[in-house]
């Protein structure tokens, strides 16, 4: 199988695996006084500065978690409870909407769209700012279309005003260098298995000084901000995952990017020059390099998207969290499509771990099975008329 769907998952890294593996005999609670269990926390904490490290997060703390979900619903409905304005970007992730609209009674939740580029106009975020805004989440980067957003321009708008500011960077780990202190972020999101790490590991990242109330009480684990014991060898896979991520972001010497960027490149290029009536989705913005959302008109999205399954090659409709419905993808409609074009978006995601011959094999199927899938359009609609 070529795979191109990574923005849903991605493989697990060697790296990974192996510390998995090792923390999986590592079994003592991280919260027992005795040698294995300082054993186990020692595990945690060196994960937890890999984690920090990853994100530039030495002026706050790492906070684990079973995911990105989880983490966005403790930054949405933890941060500033009770009454109060909430401003998000109309791509926020399902997780970031959903949590905001459970804040409670008194909760007003406003909502900007990107515009039709694919970018963010940080004035129209701040403008949605007033005395009684708490909090403003915007997403580091879409998981749909994957443009960048411009959250230094959106944090300097916001100094001074006593609002927090959070980001789901569950897609931007580990695909762009992240710098909390730069971005000026209080509260940011991430998960292990956006970036080769393993599901069921998430963290949120936490500014020193921002208080939060917790979702899960208990035992008093991770700074009584969730509760539970630690799940040791999910934690320390996701440790290696970031200790990986931060090596072939340029952070550690290497920069992988660059070469997943010229595959995407190559690729969009290669669809736009053999397949009539594709077009590229944030195209001109600023984007990840290894996100690439196509419009292919005349073609569902999701006859495409089994077509190509058949062919041996994995891509997605909209994002992986609202896969099975046929809704078209809110975050899409916030860029002014209908929703029969929302319906028309295919999504292909690389990794560090694509190929040239596999982009090469992409090219080669992808036109004939486009113009298969429009002629069996064609057929019904005749034979749909008779």
């Amino acid at each position: 199988m070529i795979y191109l769907d990574h923005n849903a998952s991605t493989p697990l890294d060697p790296r990974a695996r192996a510390a998995i593996r090792e923390a999986e005999e590592t079994f003592g609670n991280a919260s027992s006084v005795h040698a294995g269990g300082q054993a186990a926390r020692r595990v945690v904490e060196e994960s937890r500065d890999a984690v920090s490290r990853l994100v530039l997060g030495s002026g706050g703390f790492v906070l684990f978690t079973s995911g990105g979900t989880e983490s966005n619903a403790l930054a949405l409905r933890g941060a500033a409870p009770g009454p109060g304005r909430v401003v998000l970007s109309g791509a926020e992730h399902p997780s970031v909407r959903e949590n905001a609209a459970r804040r409670g009674a008194g909760s007003e939740i406003v909502r900007v769209d990107p515009e039709p580029s694919g970018e963010l106009d940080p004035e129209r975020v701040l403008g949605a700012v007033t005395e009684e805004t708490v909090l403003v989440s915007v997403m580091a980067a879409s998981n749909e279309y994957g443009a960048i957003h411009p959250l230094a321009r959106i944090a300097e708008g916001l100094r001074g005003r006593g609002v927090l500011l959070h980001t789901d960077a569950v897609q931007a780990a580990g695909r762009i260098p992240i710098d909390v202190e730069a971005w000026g972020v209080d509260l940011l999101s991430l998960s292990a298995h956006k970036m080769h790490g393993p599901k069921g590991a998430g963290a949120l990242w936490i500014r020193r000084g921002v208080a939060l109330e917790p979702l899960i009480a208990g035992g008093g684990q991770e700074k009584r901000l969730r509760s539970g014991t630690e799940n040791t060898p999910a934690i320390a896979g996701f440790g290696a995952a970031a200790r990986a991520a931060a090596g072939s972001l340029g952070v550690d010497g290497g920069d992988d990017a660059a070469a997943i960027r010229t595959l995407r490149d190559r690729l969009e290029s290669g669809i736009l020059a053999a397949v009539p009536g594709a077009r590229v989705l944030a195209g001109s913005a600023p984007r990840l390099p290894n996100t690439s959302a196509i419009l292919f008109d005349g073609v569902s999205g999701e006859a495409l998207m089994i077509a190509l399954d058949l062919e041996g090659v994995a891509v997605s409709v909209g994002s992986a969290c609202s896969s099975g419905t046929v809704s078209p993808s809110p975050s899409l409609l916030a860029l002014g499509l209908s929703r029969a074009e929302a319906m028309r978006v295919v999504r292909f995601s690389l990794a560090r771990t694509t190929t040239d011959s596999e982009i090469s094999r992409v090219l080669e199927v992808l036109p004939r099975v486009v113009a298969r899938v429009r002629d069996a359009v064609s057929v019904d609609t005749v034979e749909g008329r008779r």
